[in-house]
């Protein structure tokens, strides 16, 4: 059997945003007018739950309507010459509904929920959550997401994905956020790294080849390419 090179996939805000996500970083740290502090945060869960169950279904609903796009669709390719891992900083399904199999989720995932007492346990959301809406173990629901502030359970888990991997691919991400941007240095020195974002980026400067363009247009080139020379 042939012995697949280990390909990481470390996805952003900016591969949904082509399917019609917003982002709070391209709106000046609001989303849907919302400051990020009044809905995004543990203190702001315990000062108005509603607000935040308001926020998150509204979010919710945007995802159900949105569609993969042809760089979520390009990446499932991927799959039939290397062992692919995707790791997202997005809360959307847009990677599994396109066809990749192996998604970790940094940050949560907005169609599903869990116990306020246990975030080990989720539950999938159907309709929107609210106010007194209890989990089986008597405790209210939120939402499956990790809010500013709180630790990243997943973290140990990536970071261990990204150590022995042959290639590493960056996709729509500002690697503002951390510990989530660490992750772009948690690779091995002979590492091929590769980063598709529309802007200037400084990592070059640590090696990697950037294709500066937007994700559905790029990804799909670099996708040829790594199927093609197997780099």
């Amino acid at each position: 059997m042939e012995n697949k090179k280990k390909l990481v996939i470390l996805s952003g805000a900016g591969i949904s945003a082509e399917s019609g996500i917003k982002t709070f970083r391209d709106t000046g740290g609001l989303w849907e007018n919302y400051d990020i502090h009044e809905v995004a945060t543990f203190e702001a869960w315990q000062k108005n739950p509603k607000l935040v169950l308001d926020f998150y279904n509204a979010r919710r609903h945007q995802v159900v309507a949105a569609e993969p796009n042809l760089a979520h669709h390009s990446l499932v390719a991927l799959e039939k010459s290397f062992d692919v891992h995707i790791i997202t900083q997005n809360i959307d399904d847009l990677h599994e509904r396109a066809g990749s199999s192996n998604v970790l989720h940094l940050h949560g995932e907005i169609l599903k929920s869990r116990s306020i007492s246990n975030d080990s346990v989720t539950f999938p959301v159907d309709e929107d959550l609210y106010v007194g809406q209890l989990a089986p173990d008597g405790q209210q629901l939120r939402p499956h997401i990790v809010w500013f502030g709180e630790a990243v359970p997943a973290m140990d888990e990536a970071i261990s994905i990204v150590r022995d991997c042959d290639i590493l691919i960056i996709i729509g991400t500002s690697l503002n956020v951390y510990p989530a941007a660490g992750l772009a240095y948690a690779c091995g020195e002979f590492t091929n790294k590769f980063i598709v974002d529309p802007s200037t980026v400084p990592l070059h400067e640590k090696g990697f080849i950037h294709y500066q363009g937007s994700a559905a247009k790029e990804v799909p080139t670099l996708v040829n390419y790594l199927l093609q020379n197997k780099a």
